[in-house]
């Protein structure tokens, strides 16, 4: 069994699809171990997405991120940061295949519905942001 993390982001969350997307996670064969709601602080945003502080897109991000609650959640089965990435789709929504999650709920390359993370190794250190970290930051 393997654990990744996803978060529901404020464009689902705003939508009222979290508890389709939810549903759809679990038909997958997920398995929900920690779940909460939150509306992350700039310097959370900051700190989760630093690896793209260079990019240019890194600035709307932080702000689209902030706007509203996101739902982050850990998610259990065999090999769930592949099976996760398949089922959430291309993060390009207009490029998504029919029945992932971005085609279904997500507006655009910007508003695509959910996060997933992108490696095992990832996967720990998000888990850990979000399941631990994330308080200490909220505090600063």
């Amino acid at each position: 069994m393997e654990t990744t993390l996803t978060i529901l982001k404020p464009d689902s969350v705003a939508a009222g699809n979290a508890g389709k997307i939810l549903a759809h996670l679990e038909e997958e064969g997920f398995t929900l171990r920690g779940l909460r709601v939150m509306h992350l602080t700039q310097a959370q945003a900051r700190a989760f997405y630093a690896v793209h502080k260079e990019r240019p897109f890194y600035d709307d991000l932080v702000a689209f991120m902030t706007r509203g609650p996101v739902i982050p959640a850990a998610l259990e089965r065999d090999n769930a940061v592949a099976h996760l990435r398949q089922v959430m789709g291309a993060t390009d929504s207009a490029q998504a295949e029919e029945g992932t999650v971005r085609n279904l709920y997500g507006t655009s390359i910007e508003e695509n519905a959910i996060h997933g993370s992108d490696s095992p190794e990832n996967a720990v250190k998000e888990l850990a942001f979000f399941f631990g970290e994330a308080d200490r930051i909220a505090s600063l």
